[in-house]
């Protein structure tokens, strides 16, 4: 995946002023071309993605691979729920 680290903090820390706020928030990690071919690679991605924000969120859908772009789901685990 074509992202450098600055790129990814950018929107990392957008992520989480949503995440703080109590929304859910969607990544989204699209494959262009023969990225195809190397799948891990964006699993790496959203694993780097997941390990960042560590016990500050919970994955409400786990990363999965649906044609060209790979989806998961997170909130953050002070949010209130539906249930409580």
């Amino acid at each position: 995946m074509k992202i450098s680290d600055h790129d990814l903090g950018v929107k990392l820390r957008k992520a989480s002023s949503f995440l703080e706020a109590g929304h859910k928030v969607k990544f989204t990690i699209f494959y262009r071309g023969r990225e195809l071919a190397h799948k891990e690679m964006g699993f790496k991605l959203a694993e780097k993605v997941i390990i960042y924000y560590a016990d500050k969120v919970i994955i409400d859908q786990p990363p999965q691979l649906a044609g060209k772009q790979l989806n998961f789901v997170a909130r953050s685990n002070n949010a209130k729920t539906k249930d409580a």
